[in-house]
């Protein structure tokens, strides 16, 4: 989770992207959550590769510590101190890469339902896609186990996307392959891979095989987020999750689930969802909202929002036409 999400500012220029909120919880710990249910067994530790300590401080560390804790891991922070691929950043972490682990990017929720195939040397997470050439994918022998990954193929080779999660029963095997990627400098696009060192473990003999997932949602960028967070909260409703703190105050307001509300929020003279997820602390008043994601600490006045993203400490009154709106923001 080094990068620094710049598809998503103006959301990003204070927050990491994998602490966005989505439906109501960080997209990083939505992330280890659902991936800790899906191998449901104990985890002893939990890697987390950071960038920049100007932007991603103490105040990331503490939430990352945290997460992991509650998992009953220890964590583990590591820094990219260049952005030179998903290869160099796995190997920023070279001192956890042993035994059986899994590797993810923080910037995908999944929801996933499956058995673990733990004969396999390495499970790749896929889902199959209508589009599969805007997508790395893999391609099956008639064993069904991966036998190449082909980034955005011209001519069809299976329709199962790459989503960017790992199983490795274990992981040493392939720090051993990316660090001779990175001593012979093997570079594509611009920068080192973990398919190369993947694909050296093919060329050995390793097995892999795919697991398929239910659910990829991404969060790359403004609007599929807003989206994701609306397939969340549906998901969220299905299972019973509690999505409204007690905490809230109402008046004359109508809530339209499935909603996510935190602690403290207060709501009058509008209306509320459905597909909305809304900070602790926030003020939303004389307002229709839908579709959106509002964070925390923000106020919102005479405003009618569809499809909305709303950062943190944001004032926001529609009612007035002289604004100071800063870098990176969008008014449509």
């Amino acid at each position: 989770m080094a990068g620094r999400g710049s598809r998503l500012r103006p959301h990003t220029l204070t927050i990491p992207k994998p602490l966005i909120p989505v439906a109501g919880k960080p997209i990083v710990h939505r992330l280890v959550s659902d991936i800790a249910k899906v191998l449901g067994e104990p985890i002893e530790e939990i890697a987390f590769i950071l960038g920049d300590p100007a932007f991603f401080g103490d105040d990331v560390v503490n939430s990352l510590t945290e997460l992991a804790e509650n998992l009953g891991a220890k964590a583990s922070i590591y820094r990219q101190d260049q952005p030179l691929g998903t290869g160099h950043a796995i190997m920023s972490a070279k001192e956890s890469l042993s035994g059986p682990a899994v590797i993810a990017y923080a910037d995908t929720l999944i929801r996933a339902d499956f058995n673990l195939d733990k004969e396999a040397d390495s499970v790749i997470w896929v889902k199959q896609v209508d589009q599969p050439e805007a997508y790395g994918v893999v391609e099956l022998n008639e064993k069904n186990q991966i036998v190449e990954l082909v980034e955005k193929p011209k001519e069809f080779v299976s329709d199962l996307a790459v989503i960017g999660i790992y199983y490795f029963k274990d992981v040493a095997v392939l720090k051993d392959e990316l660090q001779y990627v990175l001593d012979n400098n093997i570079i594509n696009g611009g920068e080192y891979q973990i398919n190369d060192g993947i694909k050296r473990m093919m060329s050995e003999g390793k097995v892999f095989v795919t697991g398929k997932v239910e659910e990829w949602m991404d969060c790359g960028n403004k609007n599929v987020t807003v989206e994701t967070n609306s397939r969340m909260l549906g998901f969220l409703e299905k299972d019973g999750e509690k999505l409204i703190e007690d905490s809230i105050t109402k008046e004359n307001a109508t809530i339209i689930p499935p909603c996510y509300i935190g602690d403290g929020v207060t709501i009058k003279n509008a209306s509320v969802g459905p597909n909305v997820s809304i900070g602790r602390g926030c003020i939303i008043e004389d307002t229709t909202i839908k579709n959106s994601i509002v964070q925390n600490e923000t106020i919102i006045k005479n405003a009618n929002l569809d499809n909305a993203m709303i950062g943190n400490h944001v004032r926001y009154d529609g009612k007035y036409t002289t604004i100071s709106i800063g870098d990176y923001s969008t008014l449509e």
